[in-house]
């Protein structure tokens, strides 16, 4: 169990590789071979995605906000993101 604020990541998994995106449009991952986990945090502003095959706009979809992580887990490259002027910081495990 985390404490509040605390992230625990890779699962015990391997490091398979950082990106960091600038999603202007709907951007996904680019996936290493292997990776079934991305934790992922926005540095500059506020970054939408969505996972159902519909592109996120930027007042549709669910908000990372500055300085918060997801960490999804599944099939990776149905993720997309959007956002006016926000970055991407992602690890693959």
């Amino acid at each position: 169990m985390s404490a509040p604020g605390m992230l625990v990541v890779g699962g015990g998994g391997k490091p398979l590789g950082y990106q960091q995106l600038t999603p202007s449009a709907s951007t996904g991952f680019t996936v290493p071979a292997g990776a079934t986990l991305a934790v992922v945090t926005a540095d500059t502003a506020t970054v939408w995605w969505r996972d159902d095959g519909t592109a996120p706009t930027v007042t549709v979809g669910m908000p990372i906000a500055v300085g918060t992580y997801l960490a999804f887990v599944g099939n990776l490259s149905t993720v997309k993101f959007i956002s006016a002027t926000g970055h991407l910081n992602v690890s693959y495990y």
